[in-house]
């Protein structure tokens, strides 16, 4: 397991470098410069020329990408072009944070109601319960969180009142100390309820899809049948030995999944007045903001490595024949 661990950790680093490369020349080939314009009036010519020589700019692209893969090797991305009072490194310590706090909480939400939710339909198939689950778990997919997000802050904050309608609820200038001290603020599950359950309800129904369509495949299996005619009560066979093979698929998209809630959730901050980094993820090409593109794409990476690395990892305990060796 170990030399697995490090041989993924070595292939992580070329891998990085070609993102970062090819994120180099696609921010590039946007059409329009990060200086062309200042609000809607165009820059002079003088002071663009000015400003792309202040930011290196101007400089050959070889030498750009150099001094780019060098400063984000010290964690260091420049000043954002759109914000130059800030740091990309300080938007990022800043968003992030709560990105990640509201997509962990998202995530556990789509797992606690998807899997559930998937297996039920399964051991039930063909029954009313079946088609139930089924059709909710259309409905989560088809519905989007632009409809879902003020559709609970209407029942939940202004009609029944139980909940927050906005904000996350927390010190965002204490957020640098990382995701755990929040947990025990009250004020804080308060506020991350409704946004999370709100990112959370699409992905909840495609794991329940993928259970459901997973656990019919495992509990036709050989050894299910014989745990059966052993006697084993129908749940206990089904909850340990069908339920935890079935997961392989499931956890196969939770790589991609969590790390695509953490940095896409910007309709969910802007309905709820969250203060993520997903705003800076999206406006940044637009604004043409190329440290901005490119700490936000490492950053981006660096989750989908990481989390694929786990996934690939907890393949062996869900399926005891999987070896690393």
């Amino acid at each position: 397991m170990i030399q697995y661990l490090v041989r993924r950790l070595l292939w992580a680093i070329p891998v990085l470098l070609a993102i970062m490369v090819v994120t180099f020349f696609l921010a590039r080939a946007i059409p329009g410069g990060p200086f062309d314009f200042r609000g809607d009036k165009q820059i002079p010519e003088t002071i663009r020329k000015n400003l792309e020589r202040k930011y290196g700019l101007d400089l050959p692209l070889h030498q750009q990408l150099g001094r780019w893969i060098w400063d984000a090797i010290r964690f260091d991305f420049g000043p954002s072009y759109a914000s130059r009072s800030q740091t990309v490194t300080d938007i990022l310590k800043r968003t992030f944070p709560i990105s990640f706090q509201l997509g962990v909480l998202a995530l556990l939400f789509a797992l606690c109601i998807g899997i559930p939710m998937g297996t039920i339909a399964a051991v039930k198939q063909n029954t009313i319960v079946d088609y139930g689950a089924t059709f909710a778990a259309i409905l989560g997919v088809s519905m989007p969180t632009m409809v879902t997000g003020p559709l609970l802050m209407w029942v939940f904050a202004l009609i029944l009142g139980w909940l927050p309608a906005a904000r996350w609820g927390t010190d965002y200038t204490q957020l640098y100390l990382g995701f755990f001290p929040n947990l025990l603020s009250g004020k804080f599950w308060l506020h991350a309820i409704l946004p999370s359950l709100t990112l959370g309800l699409a992905y909840s129904a495609s794991i329940a899809r993928l259970t459901r369509a997973s656990l019919l495949q495992v509990i036709r299996e050989d050894y299910i049948r014989t745990a059966y005619a052993k006697g084993l009560p129908g749940r206990r066979t089904v909850i340990l030995h069908g339920l935890r093979n079935s997961l392989i698929p499931v956890a196969t998209v939770l790589g991609p999944m969590f790390a695509g809630i953490v940095t896409g959730s910007m309709i969910v901050e802007q309905i709820f007045g969250i203060a993520g980094m997903g705003k800076y993820f999206v406006t940044s090409v637009t604004n043409r903001d190329y440290p901005m593109i490119m700490g936000a794409v490492l950053l981006y990476s660096v989750l989908l490595v990481g989390a694929n690395l786990l996934v690939d990892v907890s393949y062996a305990w869900l399926d005891p024949r999987i070896r690393y060796d």
